[in-house]
């Protein structure tokens, strides 16, 4: 059986499932994805600047700052001026917030556990590793020059 054509659906299909489940555990929280999503990543990146933000969530800047003003009003996400350029803001999240990041990982390993339901550890470890791998290979191939992908003949 070959495998090629659907293990990009599948792991396409099993992503959206996974966030899909997140956010129906996580409805009661009354954030959308991409402002919890954001506060994931602020949390690992606590005092960087909106463009850095933007490039680690692969989104557009002007994007990312309409989430952000809804984070702030709310009082989950602060942003402090640059201490020599005052253009620059950076970003922090609050005591909020990180109350918040509790639930959200919480939510996430239930989910995660869900997913993982009858899966042995080992193969769990195996699966990993593979995916891992995997994504090492693409962002090694994403990086080489475009010419080795020239035809040759």
């Amino acid at each position: 059986m070959n495998l090629t054509p659907t293990l990009g659906f599948l792991l396409h299909d099993v992503a959206r499932l996974l966030r899909k489940r997140f956010e129906q555990r996580a409805k009661h929280m009354g954030l959308t994805r991409s402002q919890w999503q954001t506060i994931a990543y602020l949390a690992r990146n606590e005092g960087i600047h909106q463009s850095g933000l933007a490039e680690l969530l692969e989104i557009e800047p002007i994007t990312l700052m309409r989430v952000l003003d809804k984070l702030v009003d709310r009082g989950f996400v602060e942003r402090r001026r640059h201490e020599t350029d005052r253009r620059i803001s950076l970003l922090y999240t609050t005591e909020l917030a990180r109350g918040l990041l509790t639930d959200m990982r919480a939510i996430g390993d239930a989910t995660r556990s869900e997913a993982l339901q009858d899966i042995p550890d080992e193969d769990r470890e195996k699966l990993v590793a593979i995916l891992d791998l995997m994504k090492s290979n693409l962002l090694q191939a994403c990086r080489a020059p475009a010419d080795k992908e020239t035809h040759h003949g």
